[in-house]
């Protein structure tokens, strides 16, 4: 395929623009090459600025879990836009969005609009330190909260240790707060409870995780964590960005049966515009300004073409919930092509799956948490990525993404990616010997 165009455009976005991009997993830094830009997209599939139709996995990160452009969700954006943009003032459609959202998702009595993810979990914990009356919070390795100072947080030199900035800007002071625990490890957390007693307000979680690609809670982990937080009086909050209203209608919460004390989302209950949210028990909300103490704002905050594209997506969901299964069975059929394809090649490899997220690992170890997600071929990944891309198959732009499916695509769309597998497998081969004979 040509990417030509996408080049020079490029090129010139980095004059004016850092790294070219607005969000750095765009700029093909962990695959190499240049980013693809996107002329526009209809149902599975995008078409860029070269002319050129791919087929599509990553959904714009998740929200268009319909397809691109799906018209109910294209035509309450028209049509709200046609009344003004935005105004700074309460709109009668967020308590709309807010009424369905809470009677969709178990657990909740009230939700709070926001602009991104990163506004929400940032929120959530405020809210929690604010409700709790401590400090500390618990995060886990390779679980991405948004880019919040209290999140960009790597590992200490041990299961209690304090965590260290990775990334400049954060500072100690702010790091010291935040514990970090291996995914997956009840034990680990249950050290660093019994390390910083009556100091931890929150731990925070993606319940699936997607950032280290998909890897999924173990069936003790998260009912652990249930059980130590209610025993500790610490709130456990659920990262619903990527898993809320696409795993299920209630979320990972429903699917998985865990009740979190607090949940954050973001994706699907936009519609694809930018929005956050989170949510709890009146209880804990009644805490939040302007009735509590806590303070949060946001000018553009329940935007009235963000809410008009969340209740369309969200209407359609709670009226088709067919749809979560119909998602769920072709990430399945997937999964079977691509380890048909994979099995007895000689080549490494971990498929982990759990309803419409996917992830494919070039290991022969099973993926569990960051450590052994970041044990995948990453040479391996880069190949398989730019083979995939040049037979017309957008995957995530790095080995620690998820995949996120939409209802758009078609068994021929999936048949079509999984034969795409097959004719880069040689590729494969060709790196995997070269590395084995070093």
């Amino acid at each position: 395929m040509n990417y030509q165009r996408s080049s020079a455009l490029f090129k010139e976005a980095k004059k004016y623009i850092p790294g070219g991009v607005n969000s750095p997993v765009r700029a093909f830094k962990a695959v190499g090459g240049d980013p693809i830009f996107v002329q526009e997209a209809k149902g599975a599939y995008l078409f860029d600025v070269d002319g050129n139709r791919l087929i599509d996995y990553i959904s714009s990160w998740g929200p268009l879990i319909l397809g691109h452009a799906y018209p109910s969700v294209i035509n309450a954006v028209i049509e709200k836009a046609k009344k003004g943009t935005s105004f700074g003032m309460p709109t009668e459609i967020e308590t709309e969005l807010a009424k369905l959202a809470v009677s969709m998702v178990p657990n909740i009595d009230q939700i709070r609009f926001v602009n991104s993810g990163t506004e929400a979990c940032m929120s959530a914990v405020r809210l929690a330190r604010g409700y709790t009356g401590k400090e500390k919070i618990i995060k886990f390795a390779g679980c991405y909260h948004g880019h919040s100072d209290s999140f960009l947080i790597q590992a200490g030199s041990g299961a209690v240790t304090f965590g260290s900035p990775n990334s400049p800007g954060v500072t100690q002071g702010t790091a010291k707060d935040t514990l970090l625990a291996a995914y997956n490890d009840i034990e680990g957390v249950k050290a660093l409870i019994a390390a910083n007693e009556g100091e931890i307000a929150a731990i925070i979680i993606e319940p699936v995780a997607g950032n280290m690609g998909c890897v999924i809670p173990s069936d003790s982990f998260l009912k652990g964590l249930r059980a130590l937080c209610t025993e500790a009086q610490i709130l456990l909050i659920f990262d619903e960005v990527m898993t809320g209203f696409r795993l299920g209608k209630g979320g990972a919460q429903e699917l998985l049966g865990i009740d979190a004390d607090m949940v954050t989302f973001g994706k699907v209950i936009g519609g694809g515009l930018p929005v956050g949210a989170f949510a709890a028990s009146e209880e804990i909300m009644s805490h939040l300004a302007p009735e509590g103490p806590v303070y949060q704002a946001g000018t553009l905050s329940g935007n009235p073409l963000a809410m008009s594209a969340g209740l369309a997506m969200l209407t359609e969901l709670n009226n088709r919930p067919e749809i979560f299964e119909s998602l769920a069975d072709k990430t399945a059929h997937l999964h079977e092509g691509f380890d048909n394809v994979l099995k007895n090649k000689g080549i490494p490899y971990q498929i982990n799956r759990l309803g419409s997220m996917i992830s494919l690992h070039f290991t022969d170890t099973p993926v569990i948490d960051f450590e052994t997600s970041a044990k995948g071929n990453n040479e391996t990944f880069k190949k398989y990525f730019h083979g995939m891309l040049n037979k017309g198959i957008y995957l995530p732009p790095s080995a620690f993404e998820s995949y996120f499916l939409n209802d758009a695509l078609s068994y021929a769309d999936l048949d079509e990616t999984i034969a795409a597998l097959e004719e880069v497998v040689p590729e494969l081969l060709g790196k995997q010997a070269k590395a084995s004979a070093k």
